[in-house]
């Protein structure tokens, strides 16, 4: 969505590292298939930003 390597995302979010940006991705897609009104709320949010 963004169009940005991981390791530049990685650096937005105070330098971390590419494998802690994987292993985010992998725990909201984890929680987004157990709860579905925080995976509501992750799709607001994708929607709210596409529009920008």
């Amino acid at each position: 969505m963004l169009r940005m390597q991981l390791v530049e995302i990685g650096q937005a979010f105070g330098g971390r590292d590419h494998s802690t940006v994987i292993h985010s991705v992998d725990k909201v897609e984890r929680q987004m298939m157990r709860d579905r009104t925080f995976k509501e709320r992750i799709e607001m949010a994708r929607q709210e930003l596409s529009a920008l």
